[in-house]
């Protein structure tokens, strides 16, 4: 390898729309790899955006941490331009299908290994703000990417198809409030946080509803 782990973010916007409604959103890109092979997570809005900060570095894959569409904007047009797979967990069939209804994927698995640059993205199950919800865990650097089911102050909305409260709380609190305290939550919108900052207040959250 020709360089360090080290992981990139791109911020692109765009629109998310769902049970027939739109909300303009700004999206994290997490770019995963070293100097000659990367891991783009979730492929929002901008394919071009994403692929100059890409560079000339090989795609290994194009990995969704769920299937709403403003997180799979982008994923066909990567995978074609990049040749890369996409990568997604087939609970979100039918929603990839809504916005992408002829594009193929690779079934992603709990508790499959993405190797990257020396090293393994970790897939964890995280069901709940849809069904087939996955963050990728990269222990080696103390990374979690957790896509729209944990952000900073709570977790990810329940109140649209698909979704289901008590679900996203069991998984937060199973998969996620279960690492390290020190890990780093690279989160799919808005600013990060780290599993110790938001453990304390599970019980609030589930008091407050979704």
């Amino acid at each position: 390898m020709s360089g360090e782990l080290r992981i990139d973010q791109v911020v692109t916007s765009g629109v998310f729309t769902l049970d027939g409604g739109s909300w303009d959103v700004d999206n994290n890109v997490w770019l995963v790899g070293d100097d000659d092979e990367v891991l783009i997570v979730d492929a929002a809005h901008d394919a071009g955006r994403i692929a100059e900060a890409v560079g000339n570095r090989r795609v290994l894959a194009v990995v969704c941490t769920h299937g709403h569409n403003d997180h799979v904007t982008a994923a066909p047009e990567l995978a074609e331009r990049l040749d890369a797979p996409i990568l997604l967990h087939p609970g979100d069939e039918p929603l990839w299908r809504m916005t992408h209804p002829d594009a193929a994927y690779r079934p992603l698995a709990d508790d499959q290994r993405i190797p990257v640059a020396g090293t393994d993205l970790q897939v964890i199950s995280t069901p709940g703000h849809s069904p087939g919800s996955v963050v990728l865990y990269l222990p080696e650097a103390g990374v979690l990417f957790s896509g729209d089911t944990l952000f900073s102050g709570g977790p990810g909305a329940t109140g649209r198809s698909f979704s289901d409260f008590p679900t996203i709380i069991g998984s937060i609190r199973e998969r996620i409030l279960t690492l390290p305290a020190e890990t780093r939550v690279h989160t799919g919108h808005g600013d990060g946080t780290t599993v110790g900052a938001e453990a304390p207040h599970l019980e609030e959250w589930i008091a407050r509803g979704h």
